[in-house]
């Protein structure tokens, strides 16, 4: 892909090019040219996804796009091509934006191409032992130096520390290894080679599918050990759900081999023939163990696709049944006294379920065993006959014994169950609840109760007979889970709703608790399993419960209300700063802080209006519970109390966020305000001075806190303000919240920290403006009294030029001083200062200037007088 030059004359200036529109003209028309062609490869290349499922067709993938891109970057960068883009840029063609964006993406890919290449190129060796290497041996040496180098990469490339990218490569790593092991496993010739040798090759590829795995969960350990790298945690199903299913599919050809060499063919020996003195039975039982092989020989499927797992494991249970009446035996003892249950079964019928599967199979085996004609009446097979008698008759009398254990416990237990009460109580008090923790309730439905009911069930499927109050208990199933569903579902509401309440709106609701509890007492004391009245009480309950929901949530509903208003108190901004004028210039010091004491009354207005809203949903709650509208019930008493103190929270943390906030500003380095720097009766001060900045700054402190005494608080016992108490004739007190918010040490540390903060400000400012001292001389001396006796010494005119010289100087070296200095909060002006030294500095200049005019003035005159004298001398 290469780029057309342009074939005009561009030796001259970009200045004067950029005005020539033929020029510019044609230019764009390159310029157009060069953004398609160069968008279209773009494109072209971002279209392009790897040939082949392999790692290595991704980094083929990533080396063609560095190259094409690196070709075309390179071409970017000819001196015609930035000379056509800084033409175009002057002449501020309309084509330069789109053209630049599309350069901008073209670095931006090929940055990633050649990154991603020189990472790639350091797992390339590996990848191709993992792809081309002989022998399963170089696979697994591979695996753990791939997995550090991908590691590495994951740690210190910008574009594989990714999931979408790191995945998909590990992913095609996964699928290498996968067909390594698919094209050496040929089950056509995998049971007709050396069965040692077939085994060992099963080992290692198993070996290799789980070292694949092993080694990306130890490079995840050490990451997470390291703690300081990103964790390395992917798409498990995606990187391990193949191999680890072609795993499985080796342990099972494993197992095959194993099975067949260890149990057949070494029973089927050719001594076996030696002592039947029956070759060609032997010959025919070996025949019959090649044939269970068969059907993996002949499979039609790829094993080891997960598509086909279900007809694999079908074939392997066909087998395994095949070769499964010795370990018949061994399951049922080694399980008679913890058998395994299917899911939901219980455990006497479920143990019952169990030996007669078990049993089902050994006899379907024996089944299949006399089948092949002599089997059973060689040693082997009376052995295998003996066995599967001694089995059966201990599996009759197991299942014998468990039905009778549970037969009688059935008839003992079953009545005394039936009495115990439809709800047990976890903690009870004899005093008042007034606290949520004070009383749980559990439904009282026995699992000995449930379990006897499945029991029952299942003894009936399997034809045994069930005592008659088991069949009468099963019989009402229905009727026990539609009472228990409904008794959780009422005490599940019940808890939720005392887990959501506080402890002020428990106290509240004290007497409705009492209420609602006396609703549940037969529950727990008198109403038992058998009674005929449960089903009217669970009504009853329901009722209850549903009216207490009701209440609970109209009291939520009103707390809600409050606690937005606090939240709005909250979160004011108490320091609202004013927008600096003409851009740079900021208000001076007064007109900050009177800015902001304006803006704090207008939202403490605000403020106040919201809060004076807190009583009137406080008397919504009393009407609710209390059935008055007084805001002074008694029984709302610690509810008003519970208010007022998050009033006062609320408020103690809007007045020290609003500090902390202030403190913050103050040693940013924003500037707020300016002052300026002037010199004042031959002293250098700020105006206004620093401390008249500390008292504005301490009293806007001190007007934030007092913002709570607009917060009048509460009579005792009521949600009403408290009056203005006419203490003497003309003092009068109102009770707010200003007299503990002001004591509260975090508010008082805030406020003296702002000081000192201040404080320390200025006196930088202080010690800055003394560098200015060096000019004190320009106005602490007398000029007049400096004039005369500089007249008096009658100075040469090379020491007025020197003095001259000097104030000169300093005029200039004033001018170049900055006219702003920036401290944190704080711009200092200091342009007043410059003027008023050069003035200085002028005023010298001007009065050396007038003694020197009269200096010369003088000599001048007195020399006009010597040569009048000379001619009149040299006439006489």
């Amino acid at each position: 892909i290469k780029l057309e030059m342009p074939t005009i004359n561009l030796d001259r200036e970009v200045t004067a090019l950029a005005t020539v529109p033929e020029v510019v003209e044609a230019l764009e028309s390159y310029a157009m040219t060069w953004q398609k062609l160069i968008s279209t490869a773009l494109e072209e290349q971002l279209k392009k996804v790897p040939q082949g499922d392999g790692p290595l067709a991704e980094v083929n993938l990533w080396r063609e796009r560095k190259d094409t891109l690196s070709a075309l970057a390179e071409q970017t960068k000819l001196p015609e091509v930035q000379k056509v883009l800084a033409i175009l840029q002057e002449a501020e063609s309309e084509h330069t934006g789109d053209l630049q964006i599309v350069l901008r993406d073209l670095r931006k890919r090929h940055v990633e191409a050649l990154d991603n290449v020189k990472f790639l190129s350091i797992l390339e060796c590996y990848l191709k032992n993992l792809t081309h290497g002989t022998g399963f041996h170089v696979v697994l040496d591979t695996i753990p130096s791939l997995m550090n180098a991908l590691r590495m990469v994951w740690v210190i490339s910008r574009y594989y520390n990714k999931d979408e990218r790191m995945v998909p490569l590990m992913e095609r790593i996964a699928w290498e290894i996968s067909k390594r092991v698919y094209k050496v496993v040929d089950l056509h010739m995998l049971f007709k080679e050396d069965r040692a040798a077939a085994k060992k090759k099963m080992a290692e590829a198993k070996s290799t599918l789980e070292q694949w795995k092993k080694c990306y969960f130890a490079v995840r350990a050490q990451i997470e050990t390291s703690g300081r790298e990103q964790h390395w945690e992917f798409d498990r199903k995606r990187l391990f759900e193949k191999t680890d299913y072609m795993a499985s599919v080796c342990q099972d050809l494993y197992d095959i081999l194993q099975v067949i060499t260890e149990e057949f063919y070494n029973v089927f020996s050719p001594e076996l023939k030696a002592v039947t003195g029956d070759p060609k039975r032997v010959d025919d039982l070996v025949r019959a163990v090649n044939g269970l092989t068969s059907p993996m020989e002949e499979l039609t499927f790829n094993l080891f696709s997960i598509e086909n797992a279900h007809d694999w494991k079908l074939i392997m249970e066909e087998f395994k049944e095949k070769v499964s009446v010795e370990n018949i035996k061994q399951i049922f003892v080694q399980n008679l006294k913890d058998p395994p249950l299917y899911k939901n079964q219980p455990p006497v019928a479920g143990a019952i379920y169990w030996s007669r599967s078990l049993f089902y199979r050994i006899k379907h085996t024996i089944i299949r065993f006399q089948e092949v004609e002599g089997l059973l009446a060689s040693e082997r097979g009376k052995e295998v006959k003996q066995i599967y008698l001694q089995v059966a008759k201990r599996m009759k009398e197991y299942e014998d014994q468990k039905y009778s254990h549970w037969r009688d416990g059935t008839e003992q237990i079953l009545p005394e169950v039936l009495k115990n009460n439809l709800l047990t109580v976890s903690s009870v008090t004899e005093e008042p609840i007034t606290t949520k923790e004070s009383v749980r309730f559990i439904v009282n439905f026995s699992p000995i109760l449930r379990e006897i009911i499945i029991e029952t069930k299942y003894m009936e499927q399997l034809g045994f007979p069930v005592p008659a109050i088991a069949r009468y208990v099963a019989l009402q199933e229905d009727k026990y889970l539609r009472y228990t569903d409904r008794l959780k579902n009422i005490l599940d509401r019940y808890h939720k709703l005392m887990e959501t309440m506080n402890e002020a709106e428990t106290k509240l609701l004290d007497d409705h608790i009492q209420e609602l509890l006396r609703v549940f007492k037969p529950g727990h004391k008198r109403l038992k399993w058998n009674s005929l009245g449960v089903g009217d009480f669970i009504v009853q309950c329901t009722q209850a419960i549903r009216e207490f929901e009701s209440l609970v949530r109209q009291i939520h509903n009103n707390s809600e209300g409050i606690n937005n208003t606090l939240l709005f108190i909250e979160s004011r901004n108490l320091f609202k700063f004013p927008l600096s004028k003409n851009g740079d210039e900021l208000p001076k010091v007064k007109e900050f802080f009177e800015h902001v004491k304006c803006e704090r009354a207008k939202d403490v207005t605000h403020m106040v209006r919201k809060y004076s809203t807190i009583p009137q949903l406080l008397m919504k709650v009393e009407g609710r519970v209390a059935n008055t509208k007084s805001g002074k019930s008694p029984k709302l008493t610690s509810y008003y109390a519970y208010w007022e103190n998050r009033i006062y929270q609320v408020l103690t943390q809007l007045i020290v966020k609003n500090l902390q906030a202030f403190n913050a500003a103050v040693l940013g380095n924003v500037p707020l305000f300016q002052t300026e720097a002037i010199l004042s009766v031959s002293e250098i001060v700020l105006q206004p001075s620093a401390s008249e900045i500390d008292k504005m700054a301490v009293q806007c402190i001190q007007d934030c806190v007092e913002v709570t005494k607009h917060f009048l608080r509460w009579m005792h016992g009521t949600c009403i303000e408290c009056p203005p108490q006419h203490v003497e004739e003309d003092e009068v007190i109102t009770f707010s919240f200003y007299s503990d918010v002001s004591q509260n040490p975090l508010i008082i540390e805030q406020a003296v920290l702002i000081t000192q903060n201040v404080h320390e400000l200025l006196v930088s400012l202080s010690k800055y403006l003394k560098q200015w001292k060096r000019y004190q001389l320009l106005w602490k001396l007398d000029k007049g009294v400096v004039m005369e006796r500089l007249a008096a010494e009658k100075p040469t005119c090379v020491t007025f030029d020197e003095r001259l010289q000097f104030y000169m100087k300093v005029a200039q070296e004033v001018t170049q001083q900055p006219l702003i200095k920036d401290e944190q909060c704080i711009r200092l002006q200091l342009a007043p200062l410059v003027y008023t030294v050069q003035e200085n500095a002028r005023g010298w200049m001007i009065s050396l200037g007038k003694l020197l005019n009269e200096s010369a003035r003088e000599e001048l005159f007195s020399l006009q007088e010597e040569i009048q004298v000379g001619v009149f001398n040299s006439c006489c």
